[in-house]
């Protein structure tokens, strides 16, 4: 699946994969040591994260219902919690870097293509 920031006409993920069973979204990126460019993990449904045991930093957008990313964190840490979003529907988790090097902003839609 790809992820594509629809204001900036850029591609965020080329290999993005859903989490929306109870255990996906629960192991979500835990079980990896790296986090390639290109990839990403939805998390569907999710308004809030955590890094707890993770390995590496991400960048996290939170989108809304209408595919309005609401909230970004770049760079989180491993060992870290996020906000509580009531508002987000879905979570997308990105390696770190992503955002900055897309010029990723609040208020961006995202178009998310099979």
């Amino acid at each position: 699946m790809k992820i594509i920031n629809k204001n900036r006409n850029i591609v965020l993920a080329e290999d993005a994969v859903i989490a929306k069973t109870p255990l996906t979204r629960m192991v979500g990126l835990l079980n990896r040591r790296q986090f390639e460019q290109g990839q990403a993990l939805i998390i569907k449904p999710c308004n809030s994260i955590h890094t707890f045991f993770m390995h590496f930093a991400i960048d996290v957008i939170f989108v809304d219902s209408n595919n309005r990313i609401t909230k970004i964190i770049r760079s989180m840490r491993p060992f870290r919690i996020s906000g509580i979003y009531l508002n987000v529907l879905f979570t997308v988790e990105l390696p770190a870097g992503t955002l900055e090097k897309t010029s990723t902003q609040t208020g961006d839609y995202v178009t998310l293509i099979d």
